[in-house]
């Protein structure tokens, strides 16, 4: 099972920590990724963490240099720190597991695994 938490309302500017704890499954056997889903919107991918593979770190563009991924694999928890929040990163924030290889952890598609999401809101 995952679990995400961590979401609230922010107002523009500020920051928020993400966190992704997962039971049942050890993460570092997995790719751990972050997508996200506004209303009316596909899921996108936001960040993810190979925890088996030298614990790499992959951005979409919109969260490069603003998020951070990163895990602890005693606490089988992945994290998302949030920093530099602006309106449109207001979603819902999931996070889920996969085995798939590299070329393809950027579609929701390829996760077989999810947790329910959590809210972040991020006011002008």
């Amino acid at each position: 099972q995952l679990q995400a938490s961590g979401g609230g309302l922010v107002q523009a500017g500020e920051s928020l920590r993400l966190s992704c704890a997962v039971s049942g499954r050890a993460i570092r056997t997995y790719t751990t990724g972050w997508f996200r889903q506004a209303p009316g919107n596909e899921r996108e991918f936001v960040a993810a963490i190979r925890s088996w593979s030298g614990a790499s770190t992959h951005y979409a563009e919109s969260a490069k240099g603003r998020f951070t991924i990163s895990g602890d694999n005693a606490k089988n928890t992945v994290y998302l720190q949030m920093n530099s929040l602006k309106p449109e990163d207001t979603a819902v924030y999931f996070c889920g597991l996969t085995r798939a290889p590299l070329s393809a952890i950027y579609s929701h598609d390829n996760y077989n695994w999810w947790g329910p999401g959590t809210l972040v809101t991020v006011s002008s």
